[in-house]
């Protein structure tokens, strides 16, 4: 198999394991960000602070909920 890669082998599998293992690191540092964010958002909201968004819904949302119809 590496001999059919030719004089350059050593170049191409080093290139593919460098690729490889960026990839992987990125995809970890994503994950581990996302924890870290998840968590502090968390502590946020326990203190009392709410996203924007949540404000805005609540300050949109009429006064009385609205009757389902049977």
């Amino acid at each position: 198999m590496i001999a059919l890669l030719g004089p350059y082998a050593g170049f191409i599998l080093l290139s593919y394991g460098a690729a490889a293992l960026a990839a992987l690191g990125l995809t970890v540092w994503i994950i581990l960000d996302h924890w870290r964010l998840k968590s502090t958002l968390a502590a946020l909201e326990a203190r009392g602070l709410t996203r924007r968004s949540a404000r805005a819904a609540a300050r949109l949302a009429p006064e009385t909920p609205l009757e389902t119809q049977a």
